[in-house]
């Protein structure tokens, strides 16, 4: 199946290619850390030089035009991203909040909603071996009620422990009546998987607010909230194609309090708006389903690579490896070890041939931090020729 994938979209993704100037800037490098942040096409660079050169003004707060004009943006982008999300309701009661990231979202919907929302002796539901930005926020919270007198259980979500996904059958057995909410992750930083949220859904029954770190899912792969039926979806901006410093969080607004972010609004990230509005008006036309048909050959064609090559350890589940594998893939992400050489000496190794990638403890909550791996991620400017040319360099450290 990656072969025919990779051939059906070979001329489309030639195409895109083209439209990241970063890339095709420096032939002489590969860039393999798109899940730290993805680059952005030209599309998303013009928009923002327009938006500067033509309209900038603060939001929500002049009555001449380009006061009128950026404030049209900053809505404009908040009803692109319900769209974007699959909203079935756009004009119904969700909601968009604009952050700096998934970080500060996450901490946000702990912080302004969740810690209202919890009585003594209630219990939350966090990961404990995803990202530190979708732990630390709950333990937070938790601390914050403390604080208060209130006495709220953190509960950890059952792993399987041989691919890293939840253990959904193990969740259904701990879910109890005081349970009022459920943190979790779409796509998994380290392993690269689908988490299986919809797992989750039936595992907690229909009133139970989740709340999703889609960091690694909106912007990579098709995301939809009506499928998905979470009530939270955090993501951020820069893994989306668009700037540093932009993000969002949409609200379902239909089980618990409504979202009302606290403190005053201030000035919004104009900028990251223009960014976010053309990076996913691009995304959507190059059509997401196909991007992530694209990235799933590439991680295929790697995974099928790095099994024959002795020295490597690939993280996550051992039973996806093979190109032909009809177990869940990995969705743009692979991260390994060597046997014999740490993380960070690979990393530059791998630098000194072209190569960037992330090489080190991946900000894995719960993760030995002198343990370190490697991890390449994809996005569609990469190419089969730069997989199978990592490949090479990899198999001459055995």
């Amino acid at each position: 199946m990656p072969l025919e994938e990779i051939a059906e979209l070979a001329a489309w993704q030639r195409d895109l290619r083209e439209q990241f100037p970063i890339i095709t800037a420096h032939p002489e490098l590969t860039y393999l850390d798109s899940a730290a942040t993805a680059q952005k096409p030209r599309a998303v660079l013009d928009a923002v030089q327009t938006y500067l050169t033509t309209v900038n003004a603060n939001a929500g707060r002049g009555t001449y035009p380009w006061a009128n004009r950026t404030t049209e943006l900053v809505e404009r982008t908040r009803r692109r991203v319900k769209e974007f999300l699959g909203d079935p309701d756009p004009d119904g009661p969700s909601a968009v909040h604009f952050t700096s990231g998934t970080t500060e979202g996450l901490r946000t919907v702990a912080r302004d909603w969740l810690t209202d929302h919890l009585t003594d002796g209630d219990e939350i539901l966090v990961p404990f071996a995803d990202h530190r930005a979708n732990l630390d926020p709950w333990l937070e919270a938790r601390q914050t009620l403390a604080d208060r007198g209130v006495a709220v259980r953190v509960r950890e979500l059952p792993y399987q422990e041989a691919s890293g996904d939840y253990d959904h059958r193990a969740l259904a057995g701990i879910v109890g009546p005081r349970t009022r909410f459920v943190a979790a992750t779409h796509l998994h930083h380290v392993y690269g998987g689908d988490m299986n949220v919809h797992r989750i859904r039936a595992a907690v029954g229909p009133d139970v607010p989740i709340c999703l770190d889609a960091a690694q899912s909106v912007g990579h792969l098709p995301v939809s909230v009506t499928d998905l039926d979470v009530d939270f979806v955090v993501f951020s901006g820069h893994k989306a194609l668009a700037l540093p410093g932009s993000g969002a969080i949409w609200a379902r607004n239909a089980r618990g309090p409504v979202f009302r972010p606290g403190g005053w609004d201030g000035t919004p990230n104009t900028v990251g708006c223009a960014a976010l509005d053309a990076a996913l008006d691009w995304l959507e036309t190059a059509g997401m389903d196909r991007i992530a048909r694209w990235t799933l050959a590439l991680t295929a064609r790697l995974t099928e690579g790095l099994r024959h090559l002795a020295p490597y350890e690939i993280r996550g589940c051992r039973h996806s490896l093979a190109a032909d594998s009809t177990v869940q893939r990995r969705h743009g992400i692979v991260t390994f070890r060597h046997h014999d050489i740490p993380s960070d000496d690979l990393g530059f190794i791998l630098f000194s041939h072209g190569f960037m990638v992330r090489a080190d403890g991946l900000c894995q909550a719960g993760a030995d931090k002198t343990e370190g791996s490697v991890r390449v991620s994809v996005h569609v400017y990469n190419t089969v020729e730069e997989i199978d040319r990592l490949l090479a360099v990899l198999a001459t450290l055995g």
